[in-house]
């Protein structure tokens, strides 16, 4: 019983830091609608492989916009548009995973 209910514990903890995370990654995409869409499903300007980001994999995300940061992705040829917005935003990588966690539970962009 008392395994149940440490593991009953976590779960909503987990669950409870996961919701934190959506809401805090939601907050920050505010400053992307403008290009994306507000369910990522808007082919932003500039892009040359037509990635609609809404229900894309967090992971993938994360790698992607870590590389926009760093200047060194150029998924869809927005390397130097992204770069700088990284670098205005000021994104850490708290708020890449946040924004990333938002994005990826968005319906799957067709």
């Amino acid at each position: 019983m008392k395994k149940i209910l440490v593991g009953l514990k976590l779960c909503v903890g987990v669950c409870i830091a996961n919701d934190v995370l959506i809401k805090k990654g939601e907050n920050l995409y505010k400053k992307c609608i403008a290009c994306h869409g507000v369910n990522g499903d808007k082919i932003a300007p500039g892009s040359k492989g037509n990635i609609k980001i809404g229900g894309l994999n967090k992971a993938y995300l994360i790698k992607q916009l870590q590389g926009y940061a760093a200047g060194k992705a150029d998924n869809g040829g927005a390397k130097v548009i992204m770069y700088a917005n990284m670098k205005n935003w000021k994104f850490t990588t708290s708020d890449i995973e946040a924004v990333s966690a938002y994005i990826a539970q968005l319906p799957k962009a067709k």
